[in-house]
This record gives C-alpha cells, sequence and structure tokens, in this order.
C-alpha cells in the first residue's frame, strides 16, 4: 500500500514518465497489477494495462487521484498464528514419517502379528509374569504360531510384541499430538475456512489410517493358510492401502506446513510456455515415485525382494520364466513375487529416467529460484535411492538396508513434493 501511494503523489506531481523508477510496484499483488512499463503517456492522461484482462485502462489527468488506489491493493498480511500451525503441521508430518519407518522394520522383523487384539486407546502392557505368559498363550492360537514360530521362546516373542506395541502407541501419539493443537489452534481462530476442511480432512485420514492398520494386521490371523506353500502373512492388498493412506497423509501434512513456512516463490513478468510444460513434468515425477513406493508394498507384503537376488538380470534372464505362472494373468501382477518384482524393478528404473530427465531438462527453464535446488535434491536422492535398492536387493533384504530404503522412498518423495510446491504459483493469467 506504501508503494502505491508513493506511486499516486508522484503521478499527481509529475506525470507518469517520470515515475518508472519504481520498481517496487512490480511485486504488487492484487487482483490487478501493473508494471512499470505499462505507462502510456496519452497527451491530457495515460493509460495503465490490466494485467488480469489485458486491456489498457484510461486515466484522464483530472482525475489522477481516484482511479489510482482503485487498482492498489493491501499486501498480503501473515495469516494470525501462521508460523505456529506451519511448525505444527511439520510435525505431524515428521510423526508419520517415523510411523512408516517403525512400521516397515515391524514388518521386515516380521513382528506385525504378535499382537492379537486391538483396542482403541490402546491395549494394556503386560507387566508380570502371568499376564505375558496369558499373552503368549492368546498369540500361540493363531497361525503365525502354528504354521512358523512353533519353536519361539517367551523372551523372543516378548522382543517382536514390543514392536508391534511400539509401532500402535506411536500410531496413538500421533492422533494426540494433531488433535490437541487442532482443537486450540481452532478456538483461537487460527483456521481460515480452507483451513478449516484441510483440518477435518487430516483428522479423517488418520482415523482411517488406524482402522486399516487393524483391518491389515487381521488379515494375518485369518484361518486361510491351508497349502503346504502357504506363509502367514497379512494381505499385501491391505498392506499397500495401509502405506497408501500413511504416503497421502503425510504428502498432505507436508504440503500444508510448505504453505505456512516456505511459501511458493512467484515469476515476474511474462511466463513462458516452456516453465508450464515442465510444471506438469514435475508432477508427473511426483505421481512416479509415489507409484514405484506403493509397488514396493506388495514386494514387502509378498517377500519377493528374497528372489532372483541379481541385478540386473534375473537368474541369468531379462524376463523370468515363471512371470505369469498364475491364471488369470491379472493375478500375477499383485500375487506372483517374481512379477511384482519384476514390476517393481521396470518402475524404478522408469521413474529415474523420468527423475533424470527432469533435472537436464530443468536447467534450460526459467523457473522460481529454489525450484532448481529442489530438482537438484530430487535427482541426486533418486540415484540414491536406486542405489540402495540394488544393494538391499544384492544382500538379501537385511533389515537396515531395507528399513533405509524404505525411508528413502518417502525422502524422495517429499523433495519431489517441495518441487512441485515451489512450481504451485506458476499460473496462466486469465485472458
Amino acid at each position: 500500500m506504501f508503494n502505491c501511494l508513493r506511486l499516486s503523489s508522484c503521478l499527481v506531481r509529475n506525470g507518469a514518465s517520470s515515475c518508472s523508477k519504481f520498481s517496487a510496484f512490480k511485486t504488487i499483488n492484487p487482483a490487478r497489477s501493473f508494471v512499470s512499463n505499462s505507462f502510456k503517456q496519452t497527451g491530457g492522461g495515460f493509460t495503465l494495462r490490466d494485467a488480469t484482462k489485458n486491456s489498457l485502462l484510461a486515466i484522464s489527468r483530472s482525475s489522477y487521484r481516484a482511479p489510482i488506489s482503485r487498482f492498489c491493493t493491501k499486501p498480503n498480511l501473515p495469516e494470525k498464528g501462521s508460523k505456529a500451525v506451519g511448525y505444527w503441521l511439520l510435525g505431524c508430518s515428521g510423526m508419520v514419517f517415523v510411523a512408516v519407518v517403525l512400521g516397515g522394520v515391524t514388518r521386515l522383523t516380521e513382528s506385525g502379528l504378535s499382537m492379537v487384539t486391538w483396542k482403541l486407546l490402546g491395549e494394556k502392557m503386560p507387566r508380570t509374569d502371568d499376564e505375558w505368559r496369558e499373552e503368549f498363550d492368546r498369540y500361540q492360537q493363531f497361525p503365525e504360531f502354528k504354521l512358523k514360530n512353533q519353536d519361539i521362546s517367551l523372551q523372543e516373542f516378548k522382543m517382536i510384541w514390543y514392536m508391534e506395541y511400539g509401532h500402535r502407541m506411536w500410531g496413538r501419539a500421533i492422533g494426540a499430538f494433531y488433535a490437541i493443537p487442532a482443537v486450540y489452534f481452532w478456538t483461537k481462530g487460527y483456521f481460515n475456512r480452507a483451513m478449516k476442511i484441510r483440518v477435518l480432512a487430516f483428522g479423517t485420514l488418520i482415523g482411517i489410517q488406524g482402522l486399516m492398520g487393524w483391518y491389515m494386521v487381521k488379515s494375518g490371523l485369518e484361518d486361510r493358510f491351508h497349502q503346504e506353500s502357504d506363509v502367514p502373512r497379512v494381505s499385501q492388498y491391505r498392506l499397500a492401502s495401509h502405506l497408501g493412506f500413511a504416503f497421502v497423509l503425510y504428502s498432505l501434512f507436508l504440503w500444508s506446513a510448505l504453505d505456512k513456512l516456505l511459501p511458493a516463490q512467484r515469476l515476474l513478468g511474462q511466463i513462458p510456455a516452456a516453465t508450464f510444460r515442465f510444471k506438469g513434468l514435475a508432477h508427473a515425477t511426483k505421481a512416479a515415485v509415489f507409484l514405484t513406493a506403493l509397488s514396493g508394498a506388495f514386494v514387502a507384503g509378498l517377500d519377493a525382494g528374497l528372489i532372483y537376488n541379481s541385478f540386473p538380470k534375473m537368474a541369468d534372464r531379462w524376463i523370468p520364466s515363471d512371470i505369469l505362472a498364475l491364471s488369470p494373468t491379472l493375478r500375477n501382477f499383485t500375487e506372483n513375487p517374481t512379477t511384482v518384482q519384476f514390476d517393481h524393478r521396470v518402475l524404478g528404473t522408469a521413474t529415474l529416467t523420468l527423475i533424470t530427465g527432469m533435472f537436464l531438462i530443468s536447467r534450460r527453464r526459467m523457473l522460481p529460484p529454489r525450484a532448481y535446488k529442489a530438482a537438484t535434491a530430487v535427482a541426486f536422492m533418486g540415484w540414491m535411492q536406486v542405489a540402495l535398492g540394488i544393494t538391499t536387493l544384492l544382500t538379501y533384504v537385511p533389515v537396515p538396508l531395507a528399513a533405509s530404503h524404505q525411508s528413502g522412498s518417502l525422502i524422495l518423495l517429499s523433495l519431489a513434493i517441495w518441487l512441485t510446491h515451489e512450481m504451485k504459483l506458476v499460473k496462466r493469467l486469465p485472458k
């Protein structure tokens, strides 16, 4: 507004031609904005170009004062408590990140089926030897013990029970960390209407995620493992859904936190068409990263990383002979470990190619300043993630490497989200 007053004063005193030095006028962010070279002296007055409608606004010398203020609006003021809300959302995304890591370790250590009951507010931890024996007796009634862990000791059972218990309690901690500040910020008026809708959506997703976690575990407790080759495990479909919900929740939290803490930068002047095309490429890269990570859930659910531990070929073949062993054919893509691993390899390679191409193209495009850093970070992490995945496969999926590979997928997705967020304000002006 201060710039607008200076500009108005200048126009009244000296006319439009003497005011082009005010470059600050370029950064005004109202519904109608102007640039300094949009002035056109017209004898008894001058014209301004309306950037949103691509039309000229004629202003006579006798009416300099009134029209100028009409096209100058107040700058965007920070919302009440914007930083506090941003750090809260960032904390929520960080807690979801940790939950994904804990879930991966729980799956890799085969601890997920150790707790055979579920309560909304949490299960009571056994304290005495009798309580532990009672918990162990309940576990012995289900398929994992009967078919796989008949030799497990009580001490070994305690270890896997603690893993699952920690994962569940961390999920409940996320709910508390989210809900208590949300109520406070809501009552203090820190949320606008759009943010209130997001807050309700976040809470709903957290609740769905908790229910989906138990729905997933329940699939491994069912009496459905009757064939000789069956291994008691959770459904890969429910595992992929559980992981997918976690990734979506994490992405929404992170995007909203960036809105508050690291607002996207604007590009001034005319934006080339190539920049708009790059924005589409950035979103396509983000989608490819998400899809590849989701395919990894099927690899984990079927223990597909424990077969064909060679690269780039699979048992000296580019395409393994049992890739379509199941009938009907479509079952292979989600139920055949060979096909699931092959698909994950192809998706990973295709995503890396897309990331590399995106990075190279970004060097030749006009982008917001931080977008160049984000594109570089995505490319670096993309290569690191593929190298980590190959190493995990060749070493027969050790828990530390496998957990790092899963965490790496979320880091890569985070960087892709950052890149697309930096491109958020690259928009075409309405004609």
